[in-house]
């Protein structure tokens, strides 16, 4: 099933999300290699897709996965969330309807 991942991030950790993001990446590029990645991307603090020092106020992953534990375990091992960029990360079931 899909799931959808938020993370929000904690003001101020846009320095923590641009050194960590190699791996949070790594992370996302290996569920896209498995095919089961439907979308991933951060969301900028302002209307613009180079919010510079504004940064970012979370980010948004659609993957599948077996259940919503192992969802949630992966959620709970990003870097971001290690690194403290997150400061919060909801994890639900997600049904793809359209496109």
């Amino acid at each position: 099933m899909w799931y959808s991942i938020v993370g929000k991030d904690a003001p101020g950790t846009l320095k923590l999300r641009l050194q960590t993001r190699a791996d949070h990446l790594t992370r996302l590029q290996a569920l896209q290699n498995e095919g089961r990645l439907l979308v991933a991307g951060p969301n900028p603090a302002i209307d613009s897709a180079q919010p510079g020092d504004a940064g970012f106020v979370g980010s948004l992953i659609i993957a599948e996965f077996p259940d919503l534990a192992s969802a949630q375990a992966w959620a709970d091992n990003d870097p971001y969330v290690h690194a403290g960029v997150y400061e919060s990360v909801t994890v639900n079931p997600f049904i793809k309807v359209l496109p």
